[in-house]
């Protein structure tokens, strides 16, 4: 095979030959020399100026970390981490010397550089070639590059490539690839010095692990199996020379592209396996079967971005934390928008998904929501945030993830449906009569009761008798209804939140502020998901307001604890390549309401589980749970919001398009405006077998007037 280290001093009189011809090449000028100057420096000769730039250049090179790829984990049972989804910019595999067919080594040196391991980082005698015609043409056609040369300048666009800056990287990637004397002087004189440092396998498996093979693929391991499908160590010799074909021109060799399949095929027969044969690494027949081999490319693309986390239904979850670490700048910051540090630094990002929670998330909603439907554009969102910590737990929703706008279909889309716009593409959807909550918050805090009794009747309002500091009042009136025509007269509020009767919180409304019903939603975190302000017009309080589910499940975990409202994060720790920790976004966790308020909203949301509009939500399994139902003008929106003193969860079934009456539609056989309970009821039933909350907090230890 020939690989073995070699004795890298060059003959006698091979040497003398160089200096003699250096001196009789007077009329070639300052190129011929510079091109030389390797030679010349191996042999001790001082020829001028030519010489003496060559010895002033930086001889130490140190091959830097090659842009790697940054991997999201999600948590199992047992706490460990678990891989979602890998995300780079060079598809990449590092591998060992032995994990690279013979094949391949030998081809590369056949082909590219014979004298490998023979010569001392610089091929003397094709550079004195090399010399020579550059001299008759005026130009720097040929460099006469060595395998070792070609490491070099790939490590020197590497490490320009890492360079954040734009106009740097662009400066540097110039002079690492321009057709210059000055840069081949450079590569000489570098080439020797690695050669001096590193053994000849470990410079060949460096320049193997580096080597660009066309598109995004980068090494030999990720180029065998994205070209042929299998590894490197299993590439067959017309494999392999197909691939050696491929490193001076990558990308009008690669055969993904099979325009190109005809000229690779005749670089790798005339060229690689033409070289293999003279250099006697290959027989005759060895030969002349893998010319007769055609080439059958297996292209088999790479797992990469949060699309392959719908293996484990987190494709949507995945992205959203790709957005959060973009949006909020948690790795360093770039000068120019086109670096990334996530698809180039190599980083472990650990999130806060609960892989089991996640599967009975997905579980839950497959079992009820299909993805798509003759029906309507339905769509359906299942969010579970931690009470305490606003830790994300699950995520997911009717349909695959898919961020490729060439293969959408009913059944796929880019758009989370849990969270805001700038974090997943949704404009929210309208929270029905969750957001009544905010209403009785408020109601609590200024000194009223559960107990308190009020109009609960549909009926003209005049919008004049609505207070609102922000904006002023409105004129004219408004006419709401109440679900079903309802009208039952005076009522208590904890009969009217049990109930969601409309007209008796427009009663409570009117006793309040509705710039501070506003700014109480604000302070449970929520806010509108196109981005723009909160309103406080009066028919808010039914929850005309566009919102994310990921945000009405952090005001609903406030509630459950104790009025402390923690906004919602999506990463626990995020490790850099060097084994640094990365400061990721914490959860800014304050006082929402007092806790005797929360301890009372949470027992008025009792009565909702407890005979009211949610009760086919609870899993009657025992464990206390409160929660909310909404349903919006003509049932286009349902949800309900839900939680334990362990996990809260919203779940949000709808139109995503449209205005299709949900309780006028049936899917599965199902009234779909009850889709939203099947829901909720399965997927709380397992996670409280798994996350069982404790006792609500006793609104009677916690004064609140009755």
């Amino acid at each position: 095979m020939g690989e073995q280290n070699h004795n890298s001093n060059q003959p006698r009189g091979r040497v003398a030959a160089a200096a003699g011809f250096v001196a009789l090449s007077v009329t070639s000028g300052v190129l011929i020399s510079a091109m030389v100057a390797p030679v010349v420096a191996v042999a001790g000769v001082a020829t001028g100026s030519g010489v003496h730039l060559f010895e002033t250049l930086p001889e130490a090179l140190t091959p830097d970390a090659l842009a790697q790829t940054s991997d999201f984990y999600a948590k199992n049972r047992a706490g460990e981490p678990v891989l979602l989804a890998s995300v780079y910019e060079q598809n990449r595999k590092n591998v060992a010397w032995e994990a690279i067919s013979p094949y391949v080594k030998d081809a590369l040196t056949s082909t590219e550089d014979p004298r490998f391991y023979t010569h001392g980082g610089v091929d003397i005698p094709s550079a004195l070639r090399a010399a020579i015609g550059n001299a008759s043409s005026g130009k720097v056609d040929s460099g006469a590059s060595t395998i070792t040369m070609q490491y070099v300048k790939n490590v020197l666009v590497q490490r320009a490539e890492a360079i954040r800056d734009k106009d740097a990287r662009t400066a540097a990637y110039t002079e690492a690839t321009k057709t210059s004397m000055d840069r081949k002087l450079r590569e000489m004189r570098l080439a020797i010095g690695l050669e001096k440092a590193l053994p000849k396998d470990q410079i060949m498996l460096g320049y193997l692990n580096i080597a660009h093979f066309g598109g995004s693929v980068y090494g030999i391991e990720a180029a065998a199996e994205y070209y042929f499908g299998v590894t490197a160590a299993d590439l067959t010799l017309a494999q392999a020379a197909s691939l050696v074909a491929t490193v001076n021109a990558p990308n009008d060799f690669r055969i993904d592209d099979p325009d190109n399949i005809g000229d690779n095929k005749f670089r790798r027969d005339n060229d690689v396996l033409a070289a293999m044969l003279e250099a006697k690494k290959i027989t005759r027949t060895q030969h002349d079967e893998a010319v007769a081999t055609p080439i059958e490319p297996n292209i088999t693309p790479p797992s990469t971005g949060c699309v392959t986390a719908n293996a484990l239904g987190a494709g949507f979850f995945c992205d959203y934390v790709q957005r959060v670490i973009e949006n909020e700048n948690v790795l360093p910051d770039p000068t120019d928008s086109h670096y990334s540090a996530l698809t180039r630094g190599g980083y472990d990002i650990y999130t806060t998904l609960d892989l089991d929670l996640q599967a009975s998330a997905v579980a839950a909603v497959d079992a009820y929501v299909p993805r798509a439907t003759d029906v309507l554009d339905l769509g359906s969102s299942l969010v579970t945030v931690e009470p305490g910590t606003g830790r994300i737990l699950a995520m997911a929703q009717n349909k695959a993830f898919n961020a490729d706008p060439d293969e959408t279909s009913p059944e796929n889309t880019a758009v989370n449906y849990s969270t805001d716009s700038d974090y997943g593409g949704s404009n929210g959807f309208q929270a029905g009569s969750t957001y009544k909550v905010f209403t009785l918050a408020e109601w609590l805090k200024n000194g009223h009761s559960l107990n308190d009794v009020v109009n609960g009747d549909p009926r003209a309002l005049t919008l004049s008798s609505f207070k609102d500091s922000c904006q002023g009042s409105g004129t004219g009136t408004y006419s709401p209804k109440n679900d079903s025509g309802a009208r039952p007269g005076n009522i208590s509020v904890r009969a009217a939140t049990a109930g969601s009767v409309n007209g008796a919180y427009f009663s409570m409304a009117q006793k309040l502020d509705q710039c501070e019903i506003r700014k109480t939603a604000e302070a449970f975190g929520v806010k509108r998901a196109d981005g723009k302000p909160l309103t406080s017009y009066v028919s808010d309080v039914l929850g005309t307001n566009e919102v994310a589910p990921v945000r009405m499940a952090a005001a609903f975990a406030a509630i459950a604890d104790e009025g402390v409202y923690c906004a919602p994060i999506a990463i626990d720790r995020i490790v850099g390549p060097d084994g640094a920790e990365v400061p990721v976004p914490a959860s800014a966790c304050t006082e929402a309401v007092a806790p005797e308020i929360a301890a009372s909203m949470a027992s008025a949301l009792q009565g909702v589980t407890r005979g009211g509009t949610g009760s086919a939500s609870n899993p009657n399994d025992g464990v206390p749970v409160f929660g909310k139902t909404g349903t919006t003008d003509s049932e286009k929106d349902t949800w309900f919001v839900g939680s334990t003193t362990r996990l809260t969860t919203a779940v949000w079934v709808g139109n995503v398009t449209g205005d299709v009456s949900l309780r006028r539609s049936k899917i599965g056989g199902i009234q779909a405006d009850q889709l939203r309970h099947r829901v909720w009821k399965q997927y709380m039933t397992a996670a409280n077998a798994v996350f069982p909350g404790g006792p609500l907090p006793d609104a009677s230890a916690r004064p609140v007037r009755d």
